[in-house]
This record gives C-alpha cells, structure tokens and sequence, in this order.
C-alpha cells in the first residue's frame, strides 16, 4: 500500500485503469450466461449500434462485460505507451470510453477512428503517446462506423460487405484525423462549462455525416432498435456490481489515508477545480470516485429506472466526470433540476392534452441527466440554482437533439450541454455575479 501511495498522479491512473478493467473481465467469467460469452460478443461486434442499442439484449450479460472488458483493456494498452501520461482529461475519456461499451461502442469498431488519430500523428509529425485521449474521445462517433460497415444505405441489416468496409474506413479515419483540431478549439466555445468538451466536435461531426450521407441523399435514417430490446434488465446485476466497484473505492481511498475532512473540503472548496487527483491527491480523487458512484446509483434506484445496458453505461459516463469537476455536491442541483422538469412538463401536458414522454425514469431522460451532470461548472462557480436552470434547459433540449445527427452521436447529451452553454453563459456572464464576486461584495459591505 505504501508503493501505491507514492505514485505519481499518471501512474496511479493507470493503475485504477488496470483495476476497471481487470473487474469486468473477471465479472464477466461469473455471469451466469458464460456459456454464451464468446457467442454474444460476436452479435454485439457484428451488429449495427445506432443509440440505444442494449447489449444486454443484444449479447447478453456476460459478453456485454466481456466488451466493456476488453475494450478497457484496449484503452488501458493505449496509455501504457512509451511517454503516455494519463491526467484528469484521461480519467474522463477512458471511464467515458469504458461506460459506452455497454452500448455503442465495442472491440471492432474503435479501430478506424484510432487510426485517423494515428494518421494525424504521422502527418502533424507528434507522438501517439500524446494523442491517446483524442484517440479514445473519436470513439464517441463509433456508431456510425457499425452502420456504414453493415447496412448502409440499405434500411435492414446487410452484414460484412467490402463497400461497407470502405466507407467506414474512409470515414472514420476522416473523424480521427481531424478531431484533435476539434477538441483543442471546444473549450473555447463553452468556455469550460462543459465537462463532456468533445462532445461539442463529435456532435457537431455527426451532424455533418448525417446531412451528407442521409438527408442530402436522400436515404432513409434506419430505425433505432425497438423498445422492447430496453426491457431486458437486471437490477439485481447492475446494482451489485458498480456497489462492489464504488465501494472497494471508498475502502481503497481509506487505506491510501483520505481522511473525511480531505473530502470534505474537495466537496466544500469554493473555486472552480477541474483536476481532483492533482489538487487534492490520489486518495481524495478516489474517494469522489466511489461516494460520486455510489451517490449516482442510488439515484437510479430511487427513480425506479430500468437497469438495462444502457443505464449500466451511462452510470460510468456519468462518474467519468469525477477527476474533472463533478461531485456531489455540485450536481445535486443538476439532479433536481431534472426532477422538477419532470413534474413540472409533466403536469403541463396533462393540460395541453400532449403525450408526455419525459417521465423521470424514462429512457431518454435518465441518459439526459448523465450528461447535464457536465454542467456542474455553472453550479460550482455561479450558484446552485443557476446549475439548477441550466438543468431544466437541458432536460426540455436533450430528447430533441438527436434529430440533428440521427442517432449516431453517442455524445448526444454532452453536445445539448455544449448548446446549453452557448445559450446561458453569455448571459450569466452579463447580468449576473459569480459566487466569488458576491461573497467579495458582502465582505466589502461590511467594512
């Protein structure tokens, strides 16, 4: 434990990368459809991923592990490269990179937008090792990848075909090669108020193909998965699973010697951190890791959502923000932002004679408020109830984005937050004061 405790802030990250990876794999071996694994990870890689495509259905349980597994252990490989560094913006991509792999991303169709990054690396003459997190953050588009390789521009399922082959190469080692320009442009656009950055690239990059490959020629988008395939679930599995993960965390986090206090003031401190595991430590990093975690899963539970693949993922694409700003203090505004929205429309299109379908443990919702946790920003620099506004923004966009790029932006709720930003920034920064600036003008009153 001393070892581990004298580690520098990369290394433990690979190290807790290692560990990911290591517990889905070995949970993969003991889920009782085992037999099926290998099976299952054929029809998860061979199939078209168009969001949201529920591995628990699609493969089963064990091969949905076995992905996640192996696409960690693939990501893990990446950072292990001579002169890779791993930081928070590595945290975010590989436990965001990890969560997909329950449904959208899998071992097969990473690999052409890994290599666009490669080609751009060749080209701009830098290294790999230095491009690994634009390497994983490219695999936010990998649905499209799967379309182009097995039906496109047919309607149904086609299978492996050489046209498909080529045209997901093409495409993806477009996306990979000109992504990294993207990513270092994002920020400033939402000015850091979103946590998910790339998604603001890979959404708008999905817009772009979609009007190009779709709507300009005139080929029908193909119908997402039915929603019958969302209600094969497991609570019992999901719920096991990530509290044995989060909890070992917070265990992990005590012996490395985060105190209570050291969190606390990770939970209290007024500034606008971005970087949890090199401002407060590995221990105290850690720790958020597993109290955000297990914060995040109880409430799923409390909603009563349905513990499918999907809400498997998105509770690490929602943690994956824990090194970078999230925590629970900043995003229970987020939270309930999301479920006042949901009482509040609710109750409106009782009124209207509408068909509400924003009910808070709905589908499309319980991913939005994965990706308006990006937002925490807003909360931790302007207030509670500001993250709180731009939360119920968030929730009333969210489901009508996908419109744009057709369902094959897996960054679908981190590219609303990118909007969200664009809308209420300008004006937070115009008409009202941050938290630092209010706290000032009441010690100036008083003097």
């Amino acid at each position: 434990m001393n070892k581990i405790k004298s580690l520098s802030e990369s290394a433990f990250l690979k190290l807790l990368f290692a560990f990911l990876t290591l517990a889905f794999l070995i949970a993969a071996v003991c889920m009782p459809d085992r037999a099926d694994m290998f099976n299952g990870l054929w029809r998860i890689m061979s199939g078209t991923q168009k969001i949201s495509t529920n591995y628990f259905a699609l493969g089963g349980y064990a091969a949905t592990f076995l992905n996640m597994g192996l696409v960690a252990l693939i990501c893990t490989g990446l950072y292990c490269l001579p002169g890779a560094r791993a930081n928070n913006v590595s945290t975010l991509a590989f436990i965001l990179t990890l969560g997909f792999g329950s449904w959208g991303i899998n071992v097969l169709n990473v690999w052409p937008t890994f290599l666009g990054v490669a080609l751009y690396a060749v080209v701009k003459k830098e290294k790999l090792a230095t491009l690994v997190n634009a390497m994983l953050f490219s695999t936010g588009i990998a649905p499209i990848i799967s379309e182009l390789l097995f039906r496109y521009p047919a309607a149904q399922y086609v299978g492996f075909n050489w046209i498909g082959l080529g045209l997901a190469m093409v495409v993806g080692l477009a996306i990979g090669f000109f992504l990294p320009a993207g990513l270092a442009h994002s920020p400033k656009v939402h000015k850091g108020f979103d946590l998910y950055s790339a998604a603001l690239p890979i959404g708008m990059t999905a817009f772009f193909l979609q009007a190009i490959l779709y709507k300009t020629m005139g080929v029908a988008l193909p119908a997402a998965p039915g929603a019958e395939t969302l209600q094969v679930a497991s609570r019992l599995t999901v719920n096991i699973f990530c509290g044995s993960l989060f909890g070992l965390c917070v265990v992990f986090a005590f012996l490395l010697g985060c105190k209570p206090k050291d969190y606390w003031n990770l939970l209290k401190d007024p500034a606008l951190v971005t970087n949890f595991s090199s401002t407060y430590g590995n221990a105290t990093f850690l720790m958020n890791l597993g109290v955000y975690g297990l914060a995040i899963l109880l409430y799923y539970n409390l909603v009563d959502a349905t513990f499918n693949g999907i809400l498997f993922g998105i509770i690490f694409c929602m943690v994956a923000t824990c090194n970078s700003g999230s925590h629970p203090g900043n995003v229970w505004p987020i939270m309930l932002g999301y479920v006042v929205s949901s009482f509040v429309f609710g109750w409106l299109s009782k009124l209207t004679g509408g068909a509400f379908a924003g009910a808070i443990n709905a589908q499309a919702i319980c991913v939005g408020l994965c990706y308006a946790n990006g937002l925490s920003p807003i909360a931790d620099k302007y207030g509670w109830q500001y993250g709180f506004a731009a939360s119920i923004m968030h929730y009333v966009l969210v489901t009508s984005v996908p419109t744009l790029h057709g369902g094959f932006c897996l960054y679908n709720g981190g590219f609303t937050a990118a909007l969200i930003c664009l809308i209420l920034v300008p004006e937070l920064e115009r008409f009202f004061k941050t938290k630092e600036e209010r706290t000032e003008k009441r010690l100036a009153a008083k003097k």
